[in-house]
């Protein structure tokens, strides 16, 4: 099974949306954050949050069995340069409750990762799971 970089934001996503405080956990998220950790995944923590806003955020999840490969960079020894590059990072998948569409809860990010899910634009512009080819005698 492929590991994944994922980038995951914290408020609205992690917990609710209370910032600058730390609101409640969403449910789930700290299971799913675990498991998709043992799974081999890297979990990056994505957030707006910077300076002692920020360190809060880290430590609340590490305090509830999470330590990030990575915050607010593509890997931990990456030094940000306003002047010279983008706030972009490299990640496979970006967990947000920004996303189009919405957050669709912790159980279904899990299970769309877990199962490897693409999605499509369908008729009308809407959402679509895209089908997996079928070639030779197996499904890939």
């Amino acid at each position: 099974m492929k590991s994944y970089i994922i980038a995951v934001d914290f408020d609205g996503t992690i917990v609710e949306d209370a910032y600058p405080k730390i609101g409640k956990p969403m449910l789930f998220a700290f299971d799913s954050l675990k498991q998709l950790q043992a799974q081999g995944h890297r979990l990056v923590l994505w957030t707006y949050r910077h300076g002692k806003a920020l360190e809060e955020a880290v430590e609340f999840c590490r305090e509830n069995g999470i330590e990030f490969y990575a915050v607010n960079s593509s890997f931990e020894e990456e030094t940000y340069e306003m002047e010279k590059q983008s706030r972009k990072i490299h990640a496979d998948v970006f967990i947000d409750d920004r996303n189009l569409g919405g957050f669709p809860g912790w159980g279904e990010v899990v299970q769309i990762i877990e199962k490897r899910i693409e999605f499509t634009i369908g008729e009308h512009g809407r959402t679509k799971e895209r089908k997996k080819k079928k070639r030779g005698f197996f499904r890939l």
